[in-house]
C-alpha cells in the first residue's frame, strides 16, 4: 500500500471595506467556493465567525502524491494573497504522510 498525504492550510485574513457579518458573506463565500473549484479541496470559514473584518479559511486536501499536496496549497495561498478584497495576515501549513505515524 502506498503512502497517503495530507495537506491542511489556516488562512488568517483581514477583509477590506467590510462592515457588517453581511458584507462579510458576500467576500468570504466566493473566495471558499473558488478555492473549491479551482483546487478540488474542501474549504471553509473556520475561525473568526462573529467578527466582520477578520476570517479564517481552512483548505484541506488528500493524495498520494506530496509534491501534488504541496503544488496545490501554494496555489491556494497565493489565490488567498492576491485577492484585492482581503490582506492575507498569517498562514498556517501542515502536511503529513501515513508514515508520519
Amino acid at each position: 500500500m502506498g503512502r497517503v498525504w495530507t495537506g491542511t492550510l489556516e488562512l488568517d485574513l483581514l477583509l477590506g471595506d467590510v462592515h457588517s457579518l453581511k458584507e462579510k458573506r458576500s467576500v468570504v463565500r466566493p473566495l471558499v467556493a473558488e478555492l473549491r473549484r479551482r483546487f478540488d479541496v474542501s474549504a471553509a470559514e473556520v475561525g473568526h465567525t462573529d467578527l466582520h473584518r477578520r476570517t479564517s479559511v481552512g483548505v484541506a486536501l488528500v493524495s498520494a502524491d506530496r509534491a501534488h499536496v504541496v503544488e496545490v496549497l501554494d496555489a491556494a495561498e497565493r489565490l488567498a494573497a492576491y485577492r484585492p478584497e482581503v490582506e492575507l495576515l498569517s498562514v498556517r501549513r501542515r502536511l503529513t504522510s501515513t508514515e508520519d505515524e
